[in-house]
């Protein structure tokens, strides 16, 4: 009896959670405009706290919607119709936790749309969601020419903090003052088919800044100003897990930007990441894992799979001394030295990159350890890499290569230091 009363109760849950979906608020029928130039924000905003309770659907047809910040809710789908789009305020006010000098040291912002501790939510459709970046860039790009790194404090477009079952699919993020979707501390997410676009030189704009556990991204195009995915891991559980693990990219396009990254926060850890048959083309790094001695804790079990970069600089970098060793990085009196100091150790270890073709202007790679925590147990297996410098291997142990080519016009195509490598071509 109890297992009957067990499946009614089931069946009536999900029948419940059926007529939910099928639930639309319709944002121009609750009062949006969509013209582009009145705020719309009660309206969106309305529709959204209807979906709070019992779920729903919150859809934009074509239009031009203006909106202040928004809060989303479990069960929700934010689904913007093709020709739709939703634009931020250019308005800086808007954004801050604190009103005040936007500009001045420690203000802190919002997201543009954020949630905390949601379940069952799916941004979908064919339309585009838009930051209205460009009224923030210019002053970060000064900060950050004024002090090489600096991230001058500006919103994110999305940010969902320790939530579950999330999508992101169809739809285009674009022109974010800062990044564009952060998932932190968010478990089983699929994004899908998403773009993500901003200004080769706007400052600070990653595409993806995800932490969590179970992810799925495949079939994106990301053209940014920034990292184009940089898994995070920026806090210990107390329990001693992993902040982020499983995650499985696959069928992605990389244009502008910084690259497939791990970090640099690590400190929570990072493991069980995938990469497979994505293409890169003017990036700035291919694929990347970097962190440094404030930062650093356990990367581990990476594996990369049917790789093709064009223009990339360099293919390839593991280090353990982020700031300095990418190709965009000024050297400043400030640059952390390859030194312990810190209290944090990177640990970069099993990581295996195989049937990976590129092309670099610059260099061709970089594994950078430390003398006291050298990067171990790495594979590179069919590789080929054309490049202008040496692929430079420096604190390292256990690193195979296997049918591994890297071509430069004059010397070696390797440069080791402190480097235990077996499988280094033989000169001709």
């Amino acid at each position: 009896m109890k297992k009957s009363t067990s499946v009614i109760l089931l069946g009536l849950v999900c029948a419940g959670r059926l007529a939910a979906a099928e639930t639309v608020f319709n944002v121009r029928e609750l009062g949006a405009t969509g013209d582009g130039k009145t705020f719309d924000t009660a309206a969106i905003q309305k529709a959204l706290d209807a979906c709070k309770e019992a779920g729903g659907t919150v859809e934009f047809p074509a239009g031009n919607y203006l909106s202040q910040p928004l809060k989303i809710y479990s069960k929700t789908t934010f689904q913007l119709d093709a020709g739709a789009t939703l634009w931020a305020s250019t308005n800086q006010m808007d954004f801050m936790k604190t009103p005040g000098d936007w500009l001045a040291k420690g203000a802190s912002f919002i997201p543009f749309i954020s949630g905390k501790d949601l379940a069952d939510v799916t941004f979908t459709g064919a339309g585009v969601i838009d930051g209205n970046g460009s009224v923030w860039w210019g002053e970060a790009e000064k900060a950050r020419q004024k002090k090489s790194g600096y991230t001058l404090p500006r919103p994110n477009l999305i940010g969902i903090e320790r939530s579950k079952n999330l999508r992101f699919e169809n739809i285009t993020l674009q022109n974010s003052p800062k990044f564009h979707l952060v998932p932190s501390d968010c478990d089983d997410v699929v994004i899908s088919n998403v773009t993500i676009l901003a200004p080769e030189r706007a400052a600070n704009t990653d595409a993806i800044d995800p932490s969590g556990h179970r992810y799925l991204i495949t079939h994106c195009k990301i053209d940014v100003g920034d990292d184009n995915i940089a898994i995070k891991a920026g806090k210990k559980n107390s329990d001693g897990s992993f902040q982020s693990e499983d995650f499985n990219i696959t069928d992605c396009t990389f244009l502008h930007g910084h690259g497939m990254s791990i970090g640099s926060e690590t400190v929570g850890g990072v493991r069980n990441i995938t990469l497979r048959n994505c293409t890169f083309e003017n990036t700035e790094n291919g694929i990347r894992i970097k962190s440094d001695t404030r930062r650093g804790g356990v990367v581990e079990n990476i594996f990369c799979d049917n790789i093709t970069m064009k223009n990339v600089n360099p293919a390839v970098t593991l280090t353990c001394v982020y700031q300095g060793t990418s190709a965009g990085d000024k050297k400043t009196e400030g640059t952390q030295t390859n030194s312990a100091s810190g209290g944090n150790l990177p640990v970069f270890h099993h990581i295996r990159i195989k049937n990976l073709t590129a092309t670099c202007p610059k260099a061709a790679g970089l594994i950078l350890g430390l003398s006291e925590s050298c990067i171990e147990n790495v594979i590179l297996e069919n590789v080929n890499i054309t490049a202008a410098k040496p692929f430079s291997i420096t604190h390292a142990k256990r690193v195979k290569l296997e049918n591994v080519s890297v071509t430069v016009p004059t010397g070696e195509p390797f440069k080791l230091e402190d480097a235990e490598v077996s499988g280094l071509p033989v000169a001709k």
